[in-house]
């Protein structure tokens, strides 16, 4: 059970991350439809929330937004107290 979960916090991850590729490739394009942040936000609330971090931070991606620069660290930081109370 918990090598399926650490799998889907991997899949998680990666989706999350990509995702925050595509959208600052398609930021870049005007007329191209942009990934809504509540998608962002939704797949780092799922377990995609490492993902989206180094994204931030590899793409230079939604750094200057607040929202993204508390909000995503808190997500890590409630996952991880989930994590250790759970385990």
């Amino acid at each position: 059970m918990l090598r399926l979960f650490i799998y889907y916090l991997i899949a998680m991850t990666l989706v999350s991350f990509v995702l925050m590729g595509i959208d600052k490739a398609r930021s870049k394009k005007k007329g191209k439809s942009r990934i809504p942040e509540a998608v962002l936000f939704t797949f780092a609330v799922f377990g995609g929330s490492v993902g989206v971090l180094l994204g931030m931070y590899i793409f230079r991606h939604k750094t200057k937004h607040n929202s993204f620069r508390i909000g995503i660290p808190t997500i890590i930081l409630a996952q991880a107290a989930l994590i250790i109370l759970f385990l």
